[in-house]
């Protein structure tokens, strides 16, 4: 696959990543409020839980020779996941002195964005040995 292609593809996943993540934060907000990065913390468990089933895919072999990986785990889900923003907010959350908030986003996002990823894996892998 040439370089011009690979690079359209990266774009189109990042434009429709960037857009479900501008979609997925304004709508945690207008739900939950802005009292909490909830949407930053939807989309990297989002994104987690996406990047394991991708990397399942791939490691099982189903998406051998698809653009896949470049359109969807560069791209897509480069543009989703937003651990800069979710840096950005911890930091802030510090400045305001809100301990216990730095503490629950940290752990949230961690703990939880790392649950998920090995979940997508194990769905695929469940779903491949039936």
């Amino acid at each position: 696959m040439n370089a011009l292609k690979l690079y359209m593809f990266v774009a189109l996943g990042g434009a429709s990543g960037a857009c479900l993540r501008y979609f997925i934060s304004e709508t945690m907000v207008k739900l939950l409020g802005r009292g909490f990065p909830f949407g930053t913390l939807a989309v990297n468990i989002l994104g987690s839980l996406l990047m394991g089933v991708l990397f399942a895919l791939l490691e099982k072999e189903f998406l051998v020779g698809s653009p896949a990986k470049t359109i969807l785990g560069i791209g897509f889900l480069g543009a989703l996941t937003t651990f800069s923003t979710f840096s950005l907010d911890t930091l802030l959350l510090m400045q305001q002195g809100d301990w216990l908030k730095v503490a629950l986003n940290i752990t949230l996002n961690l703990v939880c964005c790392i649950f998920v990823t090995w979940l997508g894996m194990q769905l695929v892998i469940q779903l491949v040995q039936k």
